[in-house]
């Protein structure tokens, strides 16, 4: 391999996949239908969210209003989801936000996203895994917990007292399931959907015969100084409940942009993933909102079990017996969940190896199960350790922060390609002048550009990076002085009116810049309002996560950064391609073998 200097090294950072060639034929098999897509979405998001999730949210944060927290967070999530659904369709390969940002914003922020999922998906994994090893283990009476306590006891800090062997070996098993075919694994995810799906409309039904809407109007029981649920209605919390419940809510959502990663597994990806999204996004609101209602209605918001809801909210009413029937379904819920957070995973370390960002034995795929094996394995294997040695609330806390940023991404994606230069004008000769005033007047399209150019794309690029930071600069200004602006502080509310004037400014100038005018198998409506809200709330997001959480994912990154520049810049396929190119145009035409081994596909 040829040396890189510090230049080639910078120029690597920037190198980008052409979304104009055409994909070469894919090692994975082309199994999964629209249907098994829509399963696939529901399985992996509906899950813990719909047996915990109301009842904590509606006792604590927002009262019988979580059923508009739900609608609000579901409103964002379709916003994420129209988002992956048209990348989905422009890009139909394996590794989801991976990609889209390989396409749009070059290598390097390509491995960062796609670093971050395989953390994302990894602790997602092991939190289901340990969710279900715990509620497992509260229907035996805490039989395995007392057992493993007993034979290996855990004393370090920010681990768990025990190693969790039921965790560590479910995590095997739903791995090597995987790892022998997607449609296999997918009939099975079927059937554990399904069931949930039947339970979940057990619950609302059975429900709906005890409901009672005076429950919406109760107030508990409090004085003046002591007023823990709130002040009793609709909206003990308040309009802050409300908004605090819906970014609570959000979390619920995660998981549906599993179904963009089966891009080179799906049948016919442009039809099938947008579909698959808005689908499986409509049943999981519809299910979410049912049980809020049906939970809160039946029984005073302040009566709930944070925890275990349904069983509660059925003891309470007199039905016992459905009790086993909810818990058969929160089983197969969360071994839904389970196949769902650890489906996408192997198929974005399958992605980055295959482009040589990360060690390429872990993208082989099976000659006979035509899935990628060794990267499958070793994901579950990282996974059930993880679940083994860590308890659920440690866990947690690192699910969202990968999600909220591959959604961001993804957004800011939608938007780059939607206005990037137009193949019509590519064509000609002549190219924009680069003066200061022209680019000024082109702000607001005062040169009546009626195509997109090499300028306009590069406006659209800066104004979609200056509008980042300024969801940054907002939403932590938000944030860190909220008590500020309740109290309606004068400097604060200038500070937040002159940031909230800069975003709408830039969503007004990336308007006005003409589209590529490509034909689309699904284009986001509404654009750029509808990714530009997408990015701002996200953020918003993650600004509300605590402090650990950052400092774990910034060591994670930094793990990351070294496997980057001590590996993955030296053995980028894109970088192999153009150095096998150059070498042959300048030597005459040589095969080096860059691309003949299996285990290394055809550049996109």
């Amino acid at each position: 391999m040829q040396s890189l200097g510090l230049d080639a090294v910078f120029g690597a950072l920037g190198r980008k996949k052409r979304l104009e060639e055409a994909p070469a034929e894919s090692k994975l098999a082309r199994c999964l239908t629209t249907l098994d897509l829509i399963a696939l979405g529901i399985g992996s998001t509906l899950g813990v969210g719909v047996y915990v999730l109301a009842g904590s949210v509606s006792r604590d944060i927002a009262g019988p209003a979580v059923v508009i927290s739900f609608a609000i967070a579901a409103l964002a999530s379709v916003f994420a989801g129209l988002c992956y659904a048209e990348f989905g369709a422009r890009v139909p390969r394996a590794g989801s936000a991976y990609i889209y940002s390989y396409v749009t914003m070059g290598e390097f922020i390509a491995f960062l996203i796609g670093w971050t999922l395989i953390l994302e998906y990894v602790i997602g994994s092991a939190s289901v895994v340990r969710g279900l090893s715990t509620y497992v283990d509260a229907l035996l009476n805490n039989t395995m917990r007392k057992a493993f306590e007993s034979a290996a006891p855990i004393d370090v800090s920010n681990l768990s007292s025990y190693p969790d062997f039921f965790a560590f070996g479910v995590t095997l098993l739903f791995a090597a399931a995987l790892a022998f075919g997607a449609k296999e694994s997918s009939l099975v995810n079927n059937v554990f959907t399904v069931v949930n799906l039947v339970v979940v409309l057990f619950v609302i039904i059975v429900g709906s015969s005890k409901a009672d809407t005076s429950n919406w109007k109760t107030q508990p029981t409090c004085t003046k100084t002591d007023c823990k649920f709130g002040t009793g209605g609709f909206a003990p919390y308040g309009i802050s409940g409300i908004i605090s419940g819906a970014a609570t809510c959000f979390y619920g959502f995660i998981g549906f942009d599993c179904v963009a990663t089966t891009g080179e597994e799906a049948k016919n990806p442009q039809k099938s993933i947008p579909i698959a999204i808005v689908v499986s996004l409509t049943i999981i609101f519809l299910a979410y909102f049912g049980v809020s209602t049906v939970l809160t209605m039946v029984l005073p918001y302040y009566e709930q079990n944070p925890d275990a809801p349904f069983p509660h909210l059925f003891d309470s009413i007199g039905y016992q017996w459905a009790k086993w029937i909810v818990s058969i379904g929160a089983i197969c819920g969360l071994c839904a969940s389970l196949l769902g957070a650890m489906f996408p995973l192997p198929r974005v370390i399958y992605a980055m190896a295959m482009d040589g960002l990360i060690f390429k034995w872990m993208g082989k795929v099976s000659s006979r199960f035509q899935t990628p094996l060794v990267g499958t394995l070793s994901a579950g294997l990282l996974t059930g350790i993880l679940a083994a040695i860590f308890e659920l609330s440690q866990l947690v806390n690192m699910m969202s922060i990968g999600t909220l940023l591959a959604y961001s991404i993804v957004a800011a994606c939608v938007l780059i390609l939607r206005y990037e230069e137009s193949e019509a004008y590519e064509k000609k000769e002549d190219r924009d002048p680069r003066t200061f005033m022209f680019i000024v007047k082109q702000l607001v399209n005062a040169n009546r550009l009626h195509h997109s150019t090499r300028l306009t794309s590069q406006i659209v690029t800066w104004l979609v990076f200056f509008y980042f930071v300024l969801c940054i600069c907002t939403t932590g200004l938000i944030s860190a002085y909220s008590d500020e602006i309740t109290n309606i502080d004068t400097v604060v509310l200038v500070v937040l009116v002159v940031l909230v004037v800069l975003l709408i400014l830039s969503l007004f100038f990336i308007y006005m810049q003409p589209v590529s005018g490509k034909k689309l198998a699904f284009s986001v409506p509404l654009v750029p309002i509808l990714p530009g809200v997408s990015i701002l709330a996200n953020t918003y997001l993650m600004m509300m996560l605590d402090t650990m959480t950052w400092v774990r994912f910034i060591i994670w990154m930094g793990i990351g950064l070294i496997i980057y520049f001590s590996y993955g810049v030296w053995n980028s396929g894109i970088r192999e391609k153009r150095f096998t190119a150059k070498f042959a145009s300048t030597n005459g035409s040589i095969n080096l073998g860059f691309r003949n081994s299996i285990d290394t596909p055809k550049c996109t």
